[in-house]
């Protein structure tokens, strides 16, 4: 692939605040030049001092010192976290259920097969973590939750065996995400809880994911999740707040699993999406104004997908149809910064250079 790193104008690509520092831009060229320390390394991997004349020999040491995804460190760190956390893990203690899926969504990805003794204890586990009530919580014990609920069911699903699904009490799963159901087509995320975008997409996932979903269980959803687009286009997690990555996806995944992405405003959501993503570093920031960090390269990478075939829907008797071959924001440049970047040494991901 073409690498921005060897354009001679791609350090003109750095913030400029015109000498008007501020905590945010200062912030903001700190980062810059953590990335600009990754991209040099790679620029000196890919051997940029050999002669012209030994063209030939640049081009085999330039495919060899590509950034690739260090497979075989990830998977390691990925199965070693399935058995044993280190003690910084304890602030997580009521998220266990999402280092779970994260772990088995991320083999899944990297076509690792899980063990079947692993997946039993997986199995074992999650259904300790499934109440009474057909939620699940962060935890053997813990309230039930949709932000637990959505990973549990889903790490099952991978896991995807007969006993995995079994696992799932359908029928009170059903009646535990009717309850967190508001008159106003919103969802709480537990008993007596908060009310925001998240509760409404990890219903809306479930509930399509298990064959469950009714249009009571959805009623006023649609209009509610539309009064959260705001002027930028992103969404926010509560109508009148700030427009934000994950929030923007979790709308957008509601819509289009509702099939009412018709709804929305796609080309100002577009637009807001597009800008998100980092000029320098390319990478994607959440909101405005913001570091980059490469938890959004799913939150707002996610999202083109969506509105690529929402786009496509609209445009289907257009003169000017969305392109087939490729979506609508910069994929190398993402794909420098992950590998370039945010790859651990020791296997696992970071969310920008110096951070672990």
């Amino acid at each position: 692939m073409a690498l921005r790193v060897l354009e001679d104008d791609f350090e003109n690509n750095r913030f400029n605040d015109d000498k008007c520092h501020t905590l945010s831009s200062v912030e903001q060229m700190k980062v810059e030049e953590t990335v600009q320390m990754c991209y040099s390394y790679l620029k000196d991997e890919l051997g940029l001092e050999i002669d012209e004349s030994e063209s030939s020999q640049q081009e085999i040491k330039e495919e060899t010192a590509l950034p690739r995804l260090k497979r075989w460190k990830h998977k390691k760190f990925l199965l070693k976290g399935l058995e044993q956390l280190s003690q910084s893990y304890q602030c997580l203690d009521a998220s266990r259920c999402w280092l779970v899926y994260w772990i088995l969504h991320s083999l899944d990805l990297l076509s690792v097969d899980l063990p079947d003794p692993v997946a039993d204890r997986v199995i074992e586990y999650l259904g300790r973590c499934q109440n009474p009530d057909g939620g699940f919580g962060g935890g053997p014990g813990q309230m039930s939750h949709l932000a637990s609920t959505y990973p549990s069911v889903n790490a099952l699903c991978i896991v995807g065996t007969e006993k995995a699904y079994q696992t799932i009490n359908r029928v009170k799963l059903q009646e535990f995400l009717q309850c967190m159901h508001t008159a106003n087509g919103g969802f709480i995320m537990h008993q007596d809880g908060e009310e925001d975008i998240r509760g409404a997409y990890c219903a809306a996932s479930i509930a399509k994911l298990t064959n469950i979903m009714t249009p009571e269980m959805f009623d006023k959803t649609p209009e509610w999740v539309i009064s959260c687009q705001t002027y930028e286009g992103g969404f926010s997690g509560f109508p009148g707040l700030e427009a934000h990555g994950g929030y923007s996806f979790c709308g957008l995944a509601i819509l289009v699993l509702l099939e009412h992405e018709g709804l929305c405003d796609l080309k100002s959501l577009l637009r807001w999406a597009t800008n998100r993503q980092m000029k320098y570093e390319g990478g994607f920031q959440g909101r405005t104004n913001k570091l980059v960090d490469g938890c959004y390269s799913f939150w707002q990478g996610g999202a083109f997908p969506l509105l690529h075939m929402a786009l496509s829907k609209q445009d289907s008797v257009s003169e000017n149809p969305v392109s087939c071959s490729k979506w609508m924001f910069n994929q190398g440049a993402l794909q420098e910064y992950i590998l370039a970047c945010c790859q651990y040494h020791s296997g696992g991901l970071i969310d920008k250079p110096g951070k672990l």
